[in-house]
């Protein structure tokens, strides 16, 4: 008779144990060696997230990816998409399952948040390699509001917030309500601070990396942290992602990184877009 290890349904169990654990396993070298033996790094970048990239092929992420290709001895092939509803759409159409459009998946994503929750909810990826941390900050101007004492000084002022963003939101449940009217939509904040150059608000709500990119150190402007109960002062740090199984790729990726780092390349290309990097 047989034992209980050798039933049919243990064995069953037992080859398909076997078999998951090769398919989860060989993918982490095939998938590299696919990638060298087509000479190509795919990197998968937002179209519209100035200054890390945009539509015209250029941005921090776009150097950075340039950068990443060149150290793994690849040249790189861009993948530039919108962003989808939410995150989770975008790592399922850039990273692990690739777009029903047909476009997709890449061998990696830049600039995806570096977030427990978003982790856990998506198994299909593996997210690392923090390179920058970014902030909601208020650009104001001087002439315009002379004295911040903090958000009560906006009362009454143009502000300027990208449509569906955290600062957008925070601004808008603030003090029940009450600088809503005051409140002007762009399509970015990057376009909102150019809006404030021009003289057409008195302040703008944006991320760090924006403002910087815009403003230049004008001092005709001043950036400051601006304090709102909803809003995380630590800010949020983004990294990259690459499959789940895809772990030869992910160190080799990494180590990249961390030697564009200790090398000071990265400051260099945040420094080219006037922007100071914020390493986690």
């Amino acid at each position: 008779m047989l034992n209980d290890f050798m039933k049919p349904s243990r064995l069953l169990a037992a080859a398909a144990c076997f078999l998951a654990m090769f398919v989860s396993a060989a993918p982490a070298h095939a998938d590299l060696d696919k990638i060298r033996a087509s000479g190509t790094l795919k990197v998968a970048v937002y179209d519209d997230l100035d200054p890390f990239s945009n539509k015209k092929g250029k941005g921090i992420d776009i150097d950075f990816a340039e950068a990443l290709a060149k150290k793994l001895g690849l040249k790189l092939s861009l993948l530039p998409f919108p962003a989808g509803e939410t995150l989770n759409d975008d790592l399922r159409n850039m990273v692990w399952k690739g777009h029903y459009l047909g476009y997709g998946p890449a061998d990696v994503m830049l600039h995806v948040p570096i977030d427990l929750a978003l982790s856990a909810a998506n198994p299909q990826v593996k997210i690392f390699a923090p390179y920058h941390t970014e902030t909601v900050r208020l650009a104001r101007s001087i002439k315009a509001i002379p004295k911040f004492d903090g958000v009560s000084s906006l009362a009454g002022k143009r502000v300027g917030v990208e449509r569906i963003s955290i600062g957008a939101m925070v601004l808008l449940g603030e003090d029940g309500g009450k600088y809503g009217n005051d409140m002007k939509i762009f399509p970015s904040g990057t376009v909102a601070l150019e809006a404030l150059k021009a003289g057409d608000l008195d302040a703008a709500l944006a991320n760090r990396s924006e403002i910087e990119s815009v403003l230049h150190d004008d001092p005709r402007f001043d950036m400051r942290e601006i304090v709102f109960q909803r809003l995380p002062r630590k800010g949020w740090t983004v990294g990259m992602a690459v499959r789940a199984d895809d772990l030869a790729l992910g160190k080799l990726l990494q180590d990249a990184t961390d030697e564009m780092f200790a090398s000071g390349e990265m400051i260099k290309i945040f420094a080219k877009y006037g922007v100071q990097i914020v390493r986690p």
